[in-house]
């Protein structure tokens, strides 16, 4: 099959009316091109059973002929008329995943030409969600090839205004049906006898997948680059793919190393692009894409970002964090591989720094002497504190501040001070203003010596990591929560104090609401000591092996 040249068209932007959906099925009848949206990404709609009109998709979008097109059904009972075989394997899966972000690749019928699988004995089949999406396919009556509506190579497109940038004049029409709700293109399997084989990361991950089949294995071409000559079996797996004007680094380290990294790489025309909380750590142009612990908000605000860049023409070289490859997050990771052509900066052996916070009396110093005996290196801002706060400087200032009386022949009664720092917010305060800049001082020297013999992970134990800043130079935030008489009770025991006293250092603290808001990752210490150390253990095992994924039951793949 040779491409074809396009007519110009008069591309419409149609609202999916029940009349426009009748109307663009028609066009798809004829053989035309439709922008169609779906849950995941916008699809450039074709009938698959016309070879003429699949070659209008490939010329369209400027898409090399050996990257093959997932077909479209509105209902399971058609998967019939598209592929050989249905095994229980694929029964299992289309009862758990379809209408969804799922394609299956599967033997073909002889009907589905070698224009839709570049040539391939198998065809990749998906059941869609979005509503507009099946409507238009049942109307059509035809089954709908639809690769991303967009111009091969660009950003996916998640709006309509996104494909009538790209297509404008090479296509009749598109239904706008909003923003996608997934925002990233569907997983992809083959699948075998009670398995699949992930060939493209999505939505579907694969801790979904375990729970209807056996095993999971993940193709190498997720994480690596494919020969020129080599064929695959489903699209994004061999070009370059997603990418903005801009040249994208993929950066793959800490934050702190991150923006060492961009400071001493940045030129004119350089931006950044990083999660959300992230934004304030920069005086360049910075794009974000979500949440550092949303994966979700990730995939879906991904493509919208790398499309902003092309709106910035001054911009030569984004630096992008990348995301930790798990779950839906190895479909983020494996978009912006591509989006970058592969060129990564992998920083990720370097020392990782996790802030260590939460409510006094919810279980703070267990949690750290737990990840402690798990080797990880801790430093524990309180007995900095106490090694600080012995300088004959800083005594003096405290004794200015709070009363020569906290004072003993030289020696600070911790809990004088205690009771008067803690009797006042306006007390609070003065007290961080003065302990923390040498306490932070001296932390990061403690971070760096731990750093330097060795550790990978460490964790800053700081009651008042927020107060401080210290959580902007951590990668990620845990905090301990528990109940309020919980902690009363536990506050009162360990430093004998009264129900005031502690009901005053419990009001002193930032609200449980502001930490969860502002944390990566939440212990909750309402139970036993084991139930904590339950918690405790599971999250040492993700700091420790953040891009450790359970590929099958009892079994680990690549």
């Amino acid at each position: 099959m040779k491409g074809r040249t396009l007519m110009q068209y008069e591309t419409q932007v149609w609202e999916p009316t029940p009349e426009h959906i009748v109307q663009a099925a028609k066009l798809l009848r004829r053989g035309e091109l439709v922008g169609m949206p779906t849950e995941t990404v916008y699809g450039l709609a074709a009938n698959a059973l016309d070879e003429q009109a699949v070659a209008k998709i490939f010329a369209a979008k400027g898409r090399p002929m050996d990257n093959p097109l997932i077909v479209h059904i509105a209902h399971k009972e058609e998967l019939g008329r598209i592929v050989r075989e249905i095994t229980p394997t694929v029964e299992k899966l289309m009862d758990a995943f379809w209408p969804g972000p799922l394609t299956m690749v599967l033997p073909r019928r002889p009907e589905i030409s070698d224009a839709v699988t570049a040539g391939l004995d198998t065809v990749a089949v998906r059941l869609p969600s979005h509503p507009v999406a099946r409507k238009l396919i049942e109307e059509a009556g035809v089954p709908l090839a639809a690769p991303s509506a967009n111009t091969s190579g660009k950003p996916s497109p998640t709006r309509a205004s996104h494909v009538y940038h790209d297509l404008k004049g090479k296509l009749p029409c598109i239904l706008d049906g909003g923003s996608c709700q997934v925002g990233l293109e569907s997983t992809v399997i083959a699948v075998g006898e009670n398995s699949a084989r992930i060939l493209r990361p999505g939505r579907v991950t694969v801790g979904d997948l375990l729970k209807v089949v056996e095993q999971v294995q993940v193709d190498d071409g997720v994480f690596t680059k494919l020969e020129g000559n080599q064929k695959v079996a489903s699209p994004g797996m061999k070009y370059k793919h997603y990418a903005p004007s801009a040249h994208v680094v993929m950066v793959d380290g800490s934050i702190t190393q991150f923006c060492d990294y961009v400071r001493t790489h940045a030129q004119e025309g350089t931006a950044v692009l990083v999660f959300d909380r992230e934004k304030s750590l920069f005086d360049l142009p910075v794009f974000t894409y979500g949440s550092f612990s949303d994966q979700q908000s990730q995939a879906s605000r991904l493509f919208d970002a790398l499309r902003q860049m092309d709106e910035r023409k001054d911009i030569k070289t984004v630096y992008a964090r990348a995301p930790f490859p798990d779950e839906v997050g190895m479909a983020v990771y494996n978009r912006l591989l591509r989006a970058c052509g592969f060129d990564v900066v992998d920083l990720k052996n370097k020392t990782h720094v996790y802030g260590l916070t939460g409510q006094t009396g919810a279980g703070k110093s267990t949690v750290a002497d737990l990840l402690r005996k798990q080797g990880i290196g801790v430093v524990d801002c309180d007995v900095v504190a106490r090694e600080v706060v012995q300088s004959p400087t800083l005594l003096d200032r405290l004794a200015k501040q709070f009363g020569k009386d906290i004072l003993e022949n030289g020696v600070l009664n911790r809990q004088r001070l205690a009771d008067r720092a803690f009797a006042s917010k306006e007390a609070t305060q003065l007290l961080d203003q003065i302990m923390f800049p040498p306490i932070l001082q001296e932390a990061r020297q403690q971070m760096d010596r731990l750093a330097a013999a060795g550790h990978r992970i460490i964790l800053l134990d700081a009651p008042t990591l927020f107060e401080s800043g210290a959580d902007a130079q951590c990668d990620a935030v845990i905090t301990v929560v528990a109940k309020d008489e919980i902690r009363r009770k536990r506050i009162m025991a360990r430093d004998g104090l009264t129900k005031e006293q502690a009901k005053a250092r419990m009001e002193a603290q930032l609200s449980r609401e502001f930490l969860e808001q502002h944390s990566d990752y939440l212990l909750v210490n309402d139970g036993t000591p084991e139930q904590l150390e339950e918690q405790v253990l599971a999250l040492a095992m993700k700091l420790k092996h953040p891009q450790l994924t359970e590929m099958g039951k009892g079994n680990r793949h690549g």
